[in-house]
């Protein structure tokens, strides 16, 4: 998170584990609140707008994550196999191999997503965007559009698929699958 405090960034990256684990309704302040080592006069003094704010602001820092490494390296950069590498390396870690869940995801399937409809929205946007752009790069083709939407959305089942069966190796197998099938591609 560029330009919060530490004591934010580092309540920030609390609040989000307890709202994967916890989902945003079932993340109290009393959750949040034992994960921060905060009493709920400092989480309102760093989040003046309560749960609402912390979400937007886990959104935010998912966001710029996900921007730095994985959509970045797939629209920036001149070899495509190396930027959908990247994407598969960063995307294994930042899930942990499909042992944790995508907390865009979560709040996308949510009664309360509608706040955060234009985040979550812009998230999956910008990957099916950035991957369509890496792929791109030697088929002009409007099917890439096609690939990158199947991609982004068998590495968002693989994760839900993991989880349900407590296996992590359908994430891997998942993972592994698609890299082969994009670089083919490129």
């Amino acid at each position: 998170m560029t330009g919060a405090s530490p004591a934010r960034a580092a309540a920030v990256a609390a609040v989000a584990e307890v709202f994967r684990e916890h989902g945003y309704a079932g993340a109290s302040l009393a959750l949040i609140g034992a994960r921060t080592g905060l009493g709920k006069g400092s989480l309102y003094h760093l989040f003046p707008g309560g749960k609402a704010e912390m979400a937007q602001a886990v959104l935010d820092d998912v966001e710029a994550w996900f921007e730095a490494s994985v959509f970045a390296p797939l629209r920036d950069t001149a070899d495509p196999a190396a930027g959908l590498r990247t994407m598969m390396a960063e995307t294994r870690t930042y899930f942990r191999s499909g042992n944790r869940m995508c907390l865009v995801g979560i709040l996308a399937l949510t009664a309360e997503r509608d706040p955060f409809a234009g985040k979550i929205a812009g998230y999956f946007s910008a990957w099916r965007a950035a991957l369509a752009t890496a792929l791109r790069g030697r088929d002009g083709s409007e099917a890439v559009e096609i690939v990158a939407e199947e991609c982004v959305a068998a590495i968002q089942g693989a994760l839900i698929l993991s989880r349900a069966l407590d296996e992590p190796d359908v994430f891997e197998r998942v993972l592994s699958t698609w890299e082969q099938r994009l670089l083919a591609r490129v």
